[in-house]
């Protein structure tokens, strides 16, 4: 990737903020140009007041460096201001459309990726670009305009002793794309060792009962330790290479400065250049040395930046879900499900589904048992449309579910999992989540189905309760039922049960699956188990055995034909 692509990237956010950016450029060019004025007023202090001892000019002068200096703050101020506007509502946007992209995302592509490195996307590596559009593009914009200014200056002064600064310059070039080349590749490297340090971070504490569990403390902190230790390698890389840069520019023109003053001095001895003359292009050259210097440290966080922006454009650049067609949007199913031949297998070419094909009516309640790995899960993946069919196809009431719009599809069909996830806030957001619109008779009906209303009513706030963050604060038989709850409130026309009671006790499991076949009523319904015993009553089972279907009925066919079933259900 070229660095252009990059920089092409950003200016496509610009469009709505180029206004306050050319004003900013503006403002930016009258600061640099008065920066660049108080080393030429030396030629005046020393030739037209201090020799000729011009007490007028003198007071003229002073009053001058103050307005000068004062005009500088007021146009360096509105510069930065307006900049920073700009840029913060540049990043603002890049940051909302990587995360509006990753939430779109195949979820092969999420589940491929560790959860850290994507947070990292939206953290670290739009930070370091807020860094560079906010401070960084500023600071360079002005310290090269303040360079082209003085330089400009040195020209005006005297162009013989300009051309041996000239000479230099190539030398200085060839020393900067070089040293950009090195600073790229250094900056992908600490990005890509602090996605590793908050990716390893966050599986430590997202698993943090598993490693207590383990007493794996020092193993993690060793992991921990690691990636650290390759993020302070990479910086002290991009360290050592921008200060080699910046010694070594700093001294080519501090050969210049000498040789300047030494031809400089000898043509005030010959009286072809005055002294003010001379003092003003020296002190120029003295002043140059700061810009470049700033030029330097600048171009270094800069290039950090570019490879940030690289690694955001490759996130983006990552295939969406597709939404189906719009003019398929708003289909209101009843619940016929077919699957037509639909085999499937990830990327890597293992195949998990192997020609499935089975007719649903709406209502029925259909079960799929198998040992682990079987592909159950992934027959309930594919009816949401969280993966597609390698071969073969789904419909839904006639419609192949390819061609109904995503999201009216997917509030259609409920689904309570293993492991509930509760997001944090109160009780009532979490059974309404996604329809903050719906009054509380409905939440309090749905917690009726899920045989969850009278523990929250007897809650202190009622469903006003904080649940903490994942429903901590929640027993498993709690959480799975707040799930059932927000699976039914939208009123889905097909329910997905995946495994919804494996991880609960005898008990509890009872009191949940009571509320399961409440929600089920009247609905179509899937049902992945492990524990037959909750099954005993649908209406079909389908036994699943590497991906193939090897049998099919009702429990007590199923039993009488002997097979897997059977035994599944007497090793129980």
């Amino acid at each position: 990737m070229t660095i252009s692509q990059p920089l092409k990237f950003l200016y496509s956010y610009t469009k709505q903020y180029r206004l306050k950016i050319i004003l900013a450029v503006f403002f930016m060019l009258a600061s640099s140009g008065l920066n660049v004025i108080p080393p030429y007023l030396f030629k005046s202090i020393v030739d037209d007041i201090l020799i000729s001892r011009n007490t007028m000019m003198l007071n003229a002068v002073c009053v001058l460096i103050v307005v000068i200096f004062g005009l500088k703050a007021v146009t360096t101020y509105f510069q930065r201001y307006l900049m920073n506007e700009a840029g913060q509502g540049v990043v603002m946007d890049i940051r909302i459309a990587l995360y509006d992209h990753m939430q779109r995302m195949s979820l092969a592509k999420i589940y491929a990726s560790r959860t850290g490195e994507l947070m990292s996307r939206i953290t670290g590596d739009a930070a370091m670009l807020q860094n560079i559009v906010t401070s960084t593009a500023i600071d360079l914009m002005f310290n090269i305009i303040t360079f082209l200014g003085m330089f400009a200056f040195i020209l005006y002064i005297n162009w013989r002793l300009t051309c041996l600064i000239i000479l230099v310059l190539p030398f200085v070039g060839f020393l900067l794309s070089f040293a950009g080349k090195k600073l790229r590749k250094a900056g992908h490297n600490v990005q890509e060792h602090l996605a590793d340090i908050t990716a390893t971070a966050q599986e430590a504490f997202s698993a943090v009962r598993v490693v207590r569990s383990f007493a794996t403390e020092d193993e993690e902190l060793e992991r921990f330790r690691t990636a650290s230790r390759g993020n302070y390698k990479a910086l002290l890389q991009a360290v050592s290479v921008q200060g080699i840069l910046a010694g070594v520019i700093e001294e080519f023109l501090i050969v210049a400065l000498a040789v300047v003053f030494w031809f400089g001095g000898r043509s005030v001895i010959n009286g072809t250049l005055t002294p003010g003359e001379l003092i003003s292009f020296t002190g120029y050259i003295a002043f140059m040395v700061q810009p470049i210097r700033s030029i330097m440290n600048q171009m270094s966080t800069l290039q950090t930046g570019i490879a940030s922006a690289e690694r955001i454009q490759d996130m983006l650049r990552v295939p969406v879900e597709d939404a189906g067609t719009s003019a398929s949007e708003h289909v209101k199913i009843s619940g016929n499900v077919s699957f037509e031949h639909v085999s499937f297998y990830y990327d890597e070419g293992q195949e998990i589904l192997h020609d499935i094909s089975l007719d649903v009516k709406a209502g029925e309640k259909i079960a799929f048992v198998g040992p682990t790995g079987a592909g159950k899960s992934t027959i309930a993946d594919l009816i949401p449309r969280f993966y597609d069919p390698t071969q073969g196809r789904i419909l839904i009431d006639g419609h192949d579910i390819r061609t109904l719009g995503l999201k009216d599809l997917r509030r259609q069909i409920g689904i309570v999992p293993q492991e509930c996830i509760l997001m944090r806030g109160t009780i009532a957001f979490n059974i309404a989540y996604g329809l903050p619109e719906l009054d509380m008779k409905r939440i309090e009906e749905a917690a009726e189905i899920a045989d969850i209303r009278e523990f929250i009513e007897s809650l202190p706030d009622g469903y006003n309760s904080l649940v903490g963050e994942r429903g901590v604060t929640l027993s498993g038989g709690q959480r799975q039922r707040i799930a059932i709850a927000r699976a039914v409130i939208r009123d889905p026309r097909i329910l997905i049960l995946d495994e919804a009671t494996s991880s609960l006790d005898t008990a509890v499991e009872h009191a949940v699956q009571k509320a399961l076949d409440r929600a089920m009523d009247g609905r179509t319904s899937f049902i992945i188990a492990h524990r037959l015993s909750t099954i005993r009553n649908a209406d079909r089972i389908y036994v699943l055995h590497d991906g193939r279907f090897i049998q099919s009925g009702t429990h007590d066919e199923l039993i009488s034909s002997g097979g897997l079933y059977a035994e599944l259900y007497n090793m129980q």
